[in-house]
């Protein structure tokens, strides 16, 4: 089988050497202060959505009726 020979743009060629290797370097441990903002970051985002949990469930409660009686009808319903 030939295998034939094609013109490839000399800056390919030139940075070629950079790409020889398809192995992924090891990957660096993180450092205690990137591992504390990672747990900060954590912190705040949970407390977020706790907080507007508790914020916004009153707004989602049906209104309850007091001491059992019917609804009074307003002045505009009552003509």
């Amino acid at each position: 089988m030939v295998r034939r020979e094609e013109s490839v743009p000399f800056a390919f060629v030139a940075e070629s050497g950079h790409f020889r290797s398809n192995v992924t370097p090891p990957r660096r441990r993180p450092s205690r202060t990137d591992l504390a903002g990672r747990v900060l970051l954590g912190v705040v985002v949970v407390a977020g959505l706790v907080g507007s949990l508790l914020l916004g469930m009153p707004a989602l409660e049906t209104p309850r009726p007091q001491d059992g009686r019917p609804d009074q009808p307003t002045a505009a319903e009552s003509r």
